[in-house]
């Protein structure tokens, strides 16, 4: 055993609680600005005032030099897990270099993110987007506002009213606009007019099961698509509406790509099924 861990054994059976009861105001609101500076969500209770006491040298040297995975052996040891953020926990578990997580994986979950790549911001002008797709601007046929999220929704809902006639427009994309059931509603009422669009994406978004369900009816009705996307909503959407994709899928015979991620193995096999299906039929169709 190194010395810093033979100096940590001497804190195994600390009261941590006795300690807290017994910190004068302002050592209690010192510690508690140093908890809030590691992590802005742990507090320390107010507790009645007590004589005052210190901790012992050697402990506040620890503290203070520790590195992330040692302060994950002091916080086990203290049972203060609130010294360490789920970030810096998570950090010091990939490393490999905590010796004591005994107590701790029950206590301290790390967080879990979906990287997502940074994209630069997106320059279209909306307001001139919605007045070219209303002329039916032949030269307009990517409609992309991707991550534009201060776009009010009747403006979307404008958008798509402006497409249902519109002949030119081949590609709308959506992506993290926070777009809502409205405009999933106007999307599909889109959708039962357009007669052009070849490819819709939906992803990233605030759509709830009854919005994408209302979609998926309209699908069928715009002969042209060939491409929908609708992955990563703000919610799971459901078994409901897992079974209506794939079947939208299988009566859907012009549909060659579907971007969402099945939760439920019955729907996945159906849909994977139906779009190799579908692109059987396009391969024939090209070929004769």
């Amino acid at each position: 055993m190194t010395p810093y861990r033979q100096e940590l054994e001497k804190y195994r059976d600390i009261d941590e609680d006795k300690i807290l009861r017994e910190l004068s105001p302002e050592e209690l609101a010192q510690l508690d600005a140093e908890l809030a500076e590691m992590d802005p969500e742990a507090t320390v209770p107010t507790l009645p005032r007590e004589e005052q006491v210190t901790l012992e040298p050697e402990l506040e040297e620890a503290l203070a030099n520790a590195t992330e995975a040692e302060m994950c052996d002091i916080a086990a040891i203290l049972g203060m897990y609130t010294l360490m953020s789920n970030k810096q926990y998570y950090d010091a578990i990939c490393s490999g270099n905590i010796c004591n997580t005994e107590g701790i994986n029950s206590v301290v979950q790390p967080d879990r993110y979906r990287p997502v790549p940074d994209e630069p911001p997106n320059p279209t002008d909306v307001a001139d987007t919605l007045r070219r797709l209303q002329d039916d601007d032949p030269a307009l046929q990517d409609v992309n506002l991707n991550n534009i999220k201060d776009i009010p929704v009747p403006t979307l809902e404008a958008i798509c009213h402006a497409i249902k006639t519109n002949t030119h427009v081949r590609s709308l994309s959506l992506v993290a606009t926070r777009s809502n059931d409205l405009v999933a509603n106007a999307v599909a009422e889109m959708l039962e007019q357009n007669q052009s669009l070849q490819s819709l994406n939906l992803e990233s978004n605030f759509i709830t099961s009854a919005g994408m369900l209302r979609l998926l009816e309209a699908i069928g009705h715009c002969p042209t698509l060939t491409e929908i996307r609708v992955d990563n909503q703000c919610q799971r959407l459901g078994d409901t509406v897992e079974m209506a994709m794939a079947a939208t899928l299988e009566r859907c015979p012009a549909l060659l790509r579907f971007g969402y991620t099945f939760t439920l193995q019955g729907p996945r096999a159906r849909a994977a099924a139906a779009l190799t299906r579908n692109n059987e039929l396009r391969r024939q169709q090209k070929k004769s």
